[in-house]
């Protein structure tokens, strides 16, 4: 008997391990093919998606205009039906027209990447750059106009003509009389400077803000939010000098200049750049104003 009595404990501890490793492998077994489940719902539920997304559809409406084509000459809108995409942009959307569905479909565009400015229109009743407005955020269907208060060329296109006219007549570009005496010494420029004319450099000459501004498009002569940003930009540079900042002020204080801005904020609000434009003008009337204080 005391021979018998150690086999019997052992093949009972045997009998009572086999099921618990053999419960632990059903585990792990049945938890594989709950993830395995998972995945194959998941990738289902993509592929629906992506199904639903390829068969939705914008409406774009474009303004076409051709004078230069018989039975083209009459203003009207043409509609477009687009298959949307995430993430496409009302460029993405034209592109598709032109090269699906009518190769004249004429607009300006060229980086795509918002720094180029050619592609300004009027989209759903404001201004904004093809490029970079997203297609979901818009209601449908969407209107795309060219640029208000400009002579069309043909459909979207307008004549840029007069708006460069009015950035040259502020002389856009860096001008200096005062240079550091040591010959290889370099113009330096203080941290709260550039800080000051920062914004103002970021314009981009899409003239968004002009084709938004009410006197701009009564006042063909006034020099326009873009124009004087661009003056603001120079003059508030400590770098060119005394000099040189009051021939811009004389400038920028004519007739048609800054006296004419009427702080109505449209400029600021339509600029895809978010330059304060308006606070910039009326930072150049204070200046033009404490320019002509004269104290005896």
């Amino acid at each position: 008997m005391s021979t018998q009595i150690p086999q019997q404990t052992e093949e009972s501890s045997e009998t009572e391990t086999e099921p618990e490793a053999a419960s632990k492998g059903d585990e792990r077994r049945a938890e594989k093919r709950r993830r395995a489940a998972e995945e194959r719902e998941r990738k289902q539920a993509e592929e629906a998606e992506k199904a639903a997304a390829d068969d939705e559809t914008i409406e774009l409406k474009v303004f076409r205009y051709d004078p230069e084509v018989e039975g083209k000459q009459e203003p009207r809108f043409d509609t477009f039906h687009v298959p949307f995409t995430k993430g496409m942009t009302v460029l993405d959307a034209l592109m598709y027209s032109r090269d699906t569905y009518d190769s004249s479909l004429t607009f300006r565009h060229s980086c795509r990447q918002a720094v180029c400015g050619s592609d300004a229109m009027f989209v759903n009743g404001g201004q904004k750059l093809a490029c970079k407005t997203q297609i979901a955020d818009l209601e449908q269907p969407i209107r795309v106009e060219p640029l208000p208060h400009a002579d069309v060329r043909k459909d979207l296109v307008v004549d840029m003509e007069h708006f460069y006219e009015q950035m040259e007549a502020v002389e856009p570009y860096f001008q200096t009389n005062e240079y550091p005496d040591g010959e290889l010494e370099e113009q330096r420029q203080t941290r709260e400077n550039r800080e000051k004319v920062k914004m103002s450099t970021r314009c981009i000459w899409c003239s968004a803000c002009m084709s938004s501004c009410n006197i701009a498009a009564g006042d063909n002569e006034y020099l326009g939010p873009a124009a004087i940003n661009k003056a603001y930009r120079f003059a508030m540079d400590e770098r060119e000098g005394e000099e040189i900042k009051q021939k811009r002020l004389e400038i920028i204080e004519q007739e048609h200049g800054v006296w004419r801005c009427q702080t109505q904020f449209s400029c600021t609000e339509v600029c895809p750049k978010d330059i304060p434009l308006t606070e910039h003008i009326q930072e150049l009337k204070r200046e033009a104003v404490k320019n002509n204080l004269k104290f005896w």
